[in-house]
This record gives C-alpha cells, structure tokens and sequence, in this order.
C-alpha cells in the first residue's frame, strides 16, 4: 500500500524506512518544516532543561553548559542530545504525561527549569509541573511553519486514488493537510482514503469532515505503525 506521510520531510524520511520494513511505499508530502525562531533565551537562572523533541537540538547546538541535566521526552530526542554532546540526560518513555511523571520522582519543588519547546506547543508538561510547585521558563526555540502547498506528485497520487492510508502526528498538521488538500481540489480524495491518528484529539478535524480514521493505541510512533500492521 501507498501510504502518505505530511510530517516534516526529515521525521517523514525516518517514517518512510520503516513503512518499508513493512511492506509498504511512503509518499512523503510535508504540510510543514522546522525552522528556528530566533527569539532569544530566557535571561535567568535555571537548574535543568526539559526538552521535548529532537528538532530543539538546532538551538541549542551553541549550549554553553552542555552538562547541565536535561530531562527529554524520549530515547530520539536523548540520542540526538548525547549527539549534541549534553552528558547528564534523564530519558521518559516518549509522550508528556511520562516527562512530567520522571520529573515529579526524579526532583522536588522549588526547582527552576528551561522548558526549550516549539512555537506551537502543547500545555504538558508545563500545566503539570507547575501545579506541582515547579517553575517553568519556556523558551519557544523552533516552530513548525506552514508550507503553502502539497507536492505535485502527492497531489496527482491522491487525485488518482493510488493513496491508501494517511499517517496524522499532531491535529495542527491534520488541519494544515486538509486545507492544503482542498486548496487543491481534493476533498473527495481525503474521503477516499483511511487516515491513522495519533490520538483521538489528531483525529478531530478528519472525523469533523466525515473522513474514516483510525486511532493509536497510545502517543507513540510504534502504535501508530501496529494500525499499519492492521491494515491489508
């Protein structure tokens, strides 16, 4: 099966491997790309990072205290710290809730972090931390910034019907797909396909249009990817 990956093109390349490995062919078609913000880092004091995706590294690349703790979401995002070369680094197990929960037993309040997160980002595990005691200086160091258009090779591959699946990582990108895929005339198309979600609130805009979905059996890549197992 053909199936559409709209994630920005480096996390679609990693997706497309293991769709493969599976069986299938990627279409990579991004409806967004990662880019810095330039906006500068908060100008306090602070006893530890929190960060929450990969795509952070490119700030902090000029880090000057590279052995500082980190708490990191996940094994991707520790790897790509160690690459980076942040020596004393605390790994969850990939989603916020578990961040939150590692933080909450690994030190207690008053305690200041340096939350380096997106433009765009969800309120956990700031919400959390701080009803706990904690503080947070958010540092909005990258954001993922709306393409104005699918690719034509994905356009033609979804007007043909040789789409068979959508993969959705975050409702702003499903959001962005849509209107990109109406944009250029292809509703019918988004119709036609089955669209697998990373959770329930990924599927909202899809299943508000009618499309036919399928959601993850937890926030992680390798959940999404047993819907793929799933599929014939």
């Amino acid at each position: 099966m053909r199936i559409l990956l709209t994630r920005a093109r480096e996390d679609a390349e990693r997706t497309a491997e293991k769709l493969a490995s599976l069986g299938h062919e990627a279409e990579i078609a991004p409806v967004l790309r990662i880019v810095p913000t330039g906006d500068p880092m908060p100008d306090a004091s602070y006893a530890a990072l929190i960060v929450t995706s990969a795509h952070a590294m490119e700030a902090l690349s000029d880090f000057a205290n590279k052995s500082l703790p980190v708490f990191s979401v996940g094994e991707r995002t520790s790897d790509a710290l160690r690459e980076g070369g942040f020596t004393s680094i605390e790994t969850a197990e990939g989603d916020a809730v578990s961040l939150s929960a590692l933080i909450r037993r690994q030190v207690e309040p008053p305690y200041t972090f340096l939350h380096v997160t997106a433009r765009h980002h969800k309120e956990e595990p700031a919400v959390s931390l701080r009803a706990a005691g904690f503080t947070l200086l958010t540092w909005e160091a990258y954001e993922a910034e709306a393409l104005a258009s699918l690719p034509e090779a994905a356009v033609e591959s979804l007007r043909t019907g040789k789409i068979g699946a959508v993969l959705h990582y975050s409702r702003r990108s499903a959001e962005l797909f849509i209107q990109l895929a109406e944009q250029a005339g292809l509703r019918s198309a988004i119709l036609g396909c089955l669209h697998l979600c990373l959770s329930a609130d990924v599927a909202v805009p899809l299943e508000a249009m009618g499309a036919a979905t399928r959601i993850a059996g937890g926030p992680h890549e390798n959940e999404l990817l047993e819907l793929v197992r799933g599929l014939s």
